[in-house]
């Protein structure tokens, strides 16, 4: 800072009263600006401290790299140099970061066009660019500076980026374990050396960040095993000369093992203290555990919460005896006051009507709160459809100690479509269709649809209208009607026609908070169309009499029909779309009533089972279908347009479309069953590149299955069909689109595979 100049030798111990103020040297800063900075006005007596406290006010401003003041008689001069403008900043060899970003982080520290260039700031800048780009592993990078003067007191500023390769990871190094060997412990580290992975993941450059997850990872593990005292005495990272590898050495202090010696229960026990006693995981012997100890302490806090004790406080006080190394747990239990629910408020709901959301409550007002019901609730909002997201929260109400309020937001999505679309599908060719369909039709939850489908072997027009609490106890009625032409040797099965135009009518009545049973009626009016080359048992159905000769029957007939539907299902899944856990069982009974012109019933079931697996977002699915169907009365076998079909993506991989089964002869089509067996194991795991996990799904899977007709035989656990593949989902803007990967494992001669299936669809 430059004070120099300040007063002559003369007057610099004398007093002077100011009778007025010159500014000079100013070219882009005003001397409104100037005199706002400075403390003296006219009229005011300074002195040499008085001068030297107000050239530092100016000189602080950051404008000027000179400011000095001299007396002119009675006037105050002050003289000023300006520090140049920034007039352009121009950024050169940077490809990891783009320019944009980086002048962004420039402005963040005050150094953007415009500004007055400063040449602390400048080095700043540099220091907070090369922490950006050693934030990304680059610690090689190099900046140089060229800051070129310009007329008007002006400068133009060149940075040259070298940036360097990513430093990658040479080598991690743990010292002191003797209980595990490195790789089992590598294994719990996101970051690790460099492999053929490594360029899509990134572990293998080295993040600070990462570093200390990795730390906590490692702490983890030990304490989950028993040592209580493990202990990470260092971690060391250090750079190449070069910069271009890192090398990490963590010592370790493992400890010994301890268990258990006694689990006890103090506080003030709300709920009695066998019931807390069954949701502690740790008992006397095991080995200690601080997962067992934390799920511990959060079932205890549930439990209480599902009271009304939403305030809970579980805490676990551990007495640790290092000579016997055993460890006496007490869970200190501090339930607070019971919390009674005030107010359930929603907002987001622009759309919907409240009553929409309020009915789908589990948790009452008025009533104390239960943490289960809460969840419940905001459950049963996601599963509705109607929103992308859903958050709760329970603020206490101020100036109580014993009331909150439920708050639910939610995030609307479009629960309307109108589509018109093209696409392609393996078993059913180019697929024309458009749907106008509305799942929360004028914000009432009610469903309205309507849907056009054009394939090589489906026309269909359908209209549907469901309300899904026609009762206030959740009861739902659903009306159907609907016009389908079917070409059944186009979907690779025997060679018949059908037209077919009914309606039906169905309620659904839930039994309790996870099991519904569904009742419908059904009318249908079917038209039967044989090909030339018709099969025997096709011939049969339609002309019971028919006596073998080739043109000595009628190759079409109508049947009107009468249905009843039930079903009963159980299902505990956490979301409707991609679950990933619960269980979905459904049984469903069909029964063409007596006196028209079919009599038949089917009868299904249906397991899906959704288990996380110990790998974050990967989860194990275990899947079945078994159905069976017949014919009574004046029909005698399940009409073969009722049969059951299996093969393809929807049953077993790897075989086209409805092709196992029993044949035709001598054609050798499929012609279905009355009995379908089928199942599958998948593993669910994220999709690689993708991170949205919502709307992508991919799996491992093992299919088995096929049909039989018990007509001709005995079922044959041998005649099962097996596969193995991997499968993609994605709903997209654009539709749903499915591939799978698949190779049969016991195909038979006559058997059609088919490795790679997909079904695309567009909209436009």
């Amino acid at each position: 800072m430059a004070l120099g100049g300040l007063l002559s030798s003369a007057v610099s111990a004398e007093t002077f009263v100011v009778r007025d103020i010159r500014i000079e040297g100013l070219q882009r800063i005003s001397a409104g600006t100037v005199f706002n900075y400075l403390p003296i006005r006219v009229g005011d007596s300074v002195d040499e401290q008085a001068t030297a406290d107000a050239v530092r006010t100016l000189y602080r401003t950051g404008f000027f790299r000179d400011v000095r003041m001299e007396r002119d008689n009675g006037v105050l001069v002050v003289a000023v140099q300006e520090r140049p403008a920034i007039t352009s900043i121009k950024i050169d060899g940077n490809k990891d970061i783009d320019s944009e970003q980086l002048l962004d982080a420039l402005k963040q520290v005050g150094f953007a066009e415009g500004r007055v260039y400063d040449q602390s700031v400048l080095d700043k800048v540099e220091n907070e660019l090369k922490q950006l780009y050693y934030s990304r592993g680059k610690y090689a990078v190099r900046i140089e500076t060229t800051v070129t003067p310009l007329p008007r007191n002006r400068v133009a500023i060149d940075l040259n980026i070298s940036e360097g390769r990513v430093a990658k990871i040479k080598r991690i190094n743990i010292v002191g374990n003797e209980a595990f060997e490195d790789d089992e412990l590598l294994d719990q580290f996101e970051l690790e050396t460099s492999g053929w992975t490594s360029f899509i993941s990134k572990n293998d450059q080295y993040s600070k960040q990462k570093l200390g997850a990795d730390l906590e990872r490692l702490r983890s593990w030990y304490l989950d095993r028993g040592y209580i005292n493990f202990n990470i005495t260092s971690a060391q990272v250090s750079l190449t000369p070069d910069k271009q590898d890192v090398y990490i050495t963590i010592n370790v202090d493992e400890g010994d093992v301890y268990t258990i010696k006694e689990v006890k229960l103090a506080g003030e026990l709300i709920v009695p203290a066998d019931d807390l006693g069954e949701l502690v995981t740790l008992r006397e012997g095991d080995v200690f555990s601080r997962k067992a100890v934390t799920q511990s302490t959060s079932a205890l806090t549930e439990r209480l919460g599902a009271e009304g004790y939403a305030f809970a406080n579980v805490n676990a006080i551990p007495d640790i005896d290092s000579e016997n190394r055993q460890v006496t747990l007490t869970l200190f239990v501090d339930p607070g006051k019971r919390a009674y629910v005030r107010r359930i408020n929603m907002a987001g709901n622009t759309k919907t009507a409240d009553e929409v959301l309020r009915r789908e409550m589990r948790q009452m007002e008025g009533a104390w709160i239960d943490t289960e019901k809460v969840k419940r609730s905001r459950t049963r909002l996601e599963r509705l459809g109607y929103f992308q997201s859903v958050a709760v929260e329970t603020p206490p109400v101020a100036g109580t100690t014993d009331q909150v309020d439920v708050n639910f937001t939610v995030e609307e999505q479009p629960s309307g479509n109108l589509m018109a679309g093209v696409g392609y599908s393996q078993s059913q060719g180019f697929i024309l269709s458009s749907s106008v369909s509305q799942d929360n039709f004028l914000g009432t939850g009610k469903r309205v649809s309507f849907e056009f489908n054009n394939s090589s072997s489906n026309t269909v027009y359908s209209f549907g209208y469901t309300n899904p609490y026609y009762t206030i106890d959740g009861v739902s009625r659903g009306f159907n009607l609907y016009y389908r032409e079917t070409d059944a040797g186009e979907a690779n099965v025997s060679d018949y026609t059908t037209d077919a135009f009914g309606g039906g009518v169905t309620f659904g009545v839930p039994i309790n908070e996870f099991d519904t049973v569904r009742l419908g009626a059904n009318l249908r009016n079917l038209t039967l169309k044989l090909a030339e080359d018709a099969q025997d048992h096709q011939i049969l159905f339609v002309n019971p009499d028919w006596d073998g000769m080739a043109t000595d029957y009628n190759d079409s007939e109508s049947y009107l029909s009468a249905t009843l539907t039930a079903s009963w299902a159980h299902d505990t899944r956490n979301r409707a779309l991609f679950p990933d856990r619960g269980v979905l069982q459904r049984f469903t009974a069909e029964l063409a009533v007596p006196g028209l012109d079919l009599e038949y019933y089917t009868v299904g079931y249906r397991h899906e089972w959704y288990r996380p697996l110990f790998i974050k977002d990967w989860t194990l699915l275990l899947q079945g279908d078994v159905a069976y169907g017949d014919g009574y009365g004046d029909t005698q076998e399940l009409p073969f347009f009722e049969n059951f079909y299996a093969g393809g993506p929807a049953t077993v991989h790897g075989y086209e479309d409805n092709s196992l089964g029993p044949r035709s002869t001598p054609d050798n089509d499929p012609i279905g069953g009355n009995f379908k067996l089928v199942g599958s194991a998948n593993v669910i795991f994220p999709a690689p590149f993708l991170a949205d996990v919502q709307s992508v799904r991919t799996s491992a899977f093992i299919d088995a299955g096929n049909v039989y007709s018990t007509y001709d035989d005995n079922f044959d656990v041998g005649e099962l069909r097996y596969s193995a593949g991997v499968a993609l989902v994605w709903v997209s803007p654009l539709g749903a689109l499915t591939f799978s990967l698949a190779q049969p494992l016991n195909a038979q001669d006559d058997d059609q595979t088919q490795q790679f299936q997909f079904s695309l669809g567009a909209t436009f």
